[in-house]
């Protein structure tokens, strides 16, 4: 065990081995107190779900695909704020981190522009 790291679970179960074998009064409160927290470990790691933030980008890039679809020609993120009135509402950099997410939207370059469209 020399080589694997000792997570917080590793060493509830070392206090509670420890506890156990020495003469301390409140042997039965320590163990309590150490099942509560190794409780606590459970019910941390269970809640790995999306965030809130994560579900509304979801919705939103949703958006974006409708919007490159309407235009039907590659465009700067811009391009498709001005022509798509539901982008306007969002910022030019949170587009780009969106688009970036989504694996069916080419990105082409000129002349130090990015263009973005739907891989068909």
């Amino acid at each position: 065990m020399a080589n694997t790291k000792m997570t917080k679970r590793n060493w509830y179960e070392v206090l509670t081995a420890i506890v156990e074998a020495s003469n301390y009064e409140d042997i039965e409160g320590a163990k309590a107190f150490i099942a509560h927290e190794v409780e606590l470990l459970d019910r941390k790691s269970s809640k790995s779900g999306e965030t809130k933030t994560q579900k509304e980008n979801k919705a939103v890039i949703a958006q974006i695909e409708t919007a490159l679809r309407t235009v039907g020609r590659p465009v700067t993120i811009t391009e498709l704020q001005n022509e798509v009135e539901e982008m306007a509402q969002y910022s030019n950099q949170k587009v780009s981190a969106l688009l970036r997410q989504m694996p069916n939207v080419v990105k082409t370059t000129e002349k130090k522009k990015s263009y973005f469209s739907i891989a068909e």
